[in-house]
């Protein structure tokens, strides 16, 4: 189905999760996949390549950074090409990256060639999540109404998280009964099955009428973009790290810290993924930007693995919503046929901040230790609240957006401003 007329009612809740049930089992896929490697590649290659902290950020990082290369590519592939190809293209490229994991297991003796592999693989994937999460959110935004932006955001977020939430305990388990063989082997497959998945699936027409240029969509998504990239270092920091620290400090599982962030990040979204809709996307960023840092500083103060897990829990509840409340004010910025540049431009800048955060955090860790690394993400949180004040004190026409027709698309009161002038001519 698709939605043709912003004169339609807003849709219930449960109509708008059937709509998007293939994507979310897509996602769920992906990211499960994403999810097994992020216990188990720190403890490979600090343990069994034995590199610094510095080299283990740096693979964590690598993905990010590919994702960063091909957000914008993958957004105007998904506008121009169509959502179904660009999920199926990353779809294809997660697959490959799971033999290269397996590749780098016959160089493990030579650590630099096995880790320069492994960085190969990360970026792939890395390409690989840009195309299918890009892909997956323009499918996603063109089967509901407008007012609906958020909620696809947040479900395909949700199943995203459930994915990590399942992941850590799993990779953990992988890992050490067979090893990185068994995490890529297990990358290799996964995509497979869910191609099966979506290949009868009709694909949506991309609307035909003239693309904005590229630099207009980056200047109108880039102060949601910036909240996203500062908000990001919590999951930088909790995604890379916090397992390190467990395992550090004898806590056990070393898994419980992720686990226990995607969970909290899950529940969230269920319970509150509707509240960007209805109070507006910046004033519930705002308010999950303080969450955020108030569970990355109890992680920082934690002498227990209570006190830590209820840091980790209380950042992924606070970071639940920045997503969803930033991309709201990002997609009412642009015309509905860039919303696949927009939504890949506007997640640019989360892959920009881990590829700066993962390696920068990891020489925080070698010159003041692994908790250092908590409260430096705590603070640079922080700065995505001014962002979200920024947006929230922002004149209406520069945070207005378009609805399905081209017209401009009501702010969460119902005023429908003027469509800010940068985009005007795509109408």
């Amino acid at each position: 189905m698709s939605a043709t007329t912003s004169d339609r009612p807003t849709a219930a809740m449960p109509a708008v999760i059937v709509a998007l049930l293939p994507l979310i089992a897509v996602v769920l896929v992906l990211f499960l996949i994403t999810g097994l490697a992020i216990p188990a590649l720190p403890l490979h290659v600090h343990q069994e390549l034995r590199l610094g902290s510095f080299v283990v950020g740096l693979v964590s990082g690598a993905q990010f950074a590919a994702s960063l290369v091909s957000r914008v590519w993958s957004g105007r592939y998904a506008d121009q090409r169509g959502a179904k190809r660009a999920v199926v293209a990353g779809l294809a490229a997660a697959g490959v990256a799971g033999l290269l994991y397996i590749l780098s297991l016959a160089f493990v003796d030579a650590p630099v060639t096995s880790v320069t592999i492994l960085l190969l693989g990360r970026a792939l994937l890395g390409g690989a999540e840009s195309f299918v999460i890009t892909g997956a959110l323009a499918w996603g935004l063109a089967l509901v109404d407008a007012q609906n932006t958020g909620k696809v955001i947040a479900w395909l977020g949700t199943a995203l998280y459930a994915a990590f939430a399942i992941g850590a305990p799993a990779g953990t388990a992988l890992y050490e009964a067979n090893g990185l063989f068994a995490i890529g082997l297990a990358t290799a497959i996964g995509p497979l099955a869910v191609l099966l998945l979506i290949a009868p699936l009709r694909p949506v027409t991309p609307p035909r009428r003239a693309q904005p240029p590229l630099f207009a969509v980056a200047a109108a998504v880039s102060l949601p973009g910036i909240g996203l990239a500062f908000s990001s270092l919590g999951f930088a920091a909790i995604t890379t790290f916090v397992t390190l620290l467990f395992a550090a400090r004898a806590w056990t599982p070393v898994w419980l810290g992720i686990t226990a962030f995607a969970t909290a990040f899950m529940l969230a979204r269920v319970a509150f993924g509707h509240l960007p809709d209805q109070i507006g996307g910046a004033k519930a960023a705002l308010v999950s930007v303080f969450i955020e840092a108030a569970g990355l500083a109890l992680i920082w103060l934690s002498s227990s693995l209570g006190l830590a897990f209820a840091g980790a829990v209380l950042a992924g509840s606070g970071y639940a919503l920045v997503y969803p409340g930033l991309g709201i004010e990002a997609v009412r910025r642009v015309p509905p046929q860039s919303r696949g540049l927009a939504m890949g431009t506007y997640t640019a800048f989360f892959d920009l901040g881990i590829a700066i955060a993962s390696p920068a955090l990891g020489l925080v860790a070698g010159a003041a230790g692994l908790k250092s690394v908590f409260l430096a993400g705590a603070l640079i949180v922080l700065c995505g609240g001014a962002v979200a004040m920024r947006l929230l004190h922002a004149e209406p026409c520069g945070s207005s957006g378009v609805d399905h027709e081209g017209g401009a698309l009501p702010d969460h009161q119902g005023r429908r401003p003027r469509l800010a002038r940068p985009l005007d001519f795509a109408r």
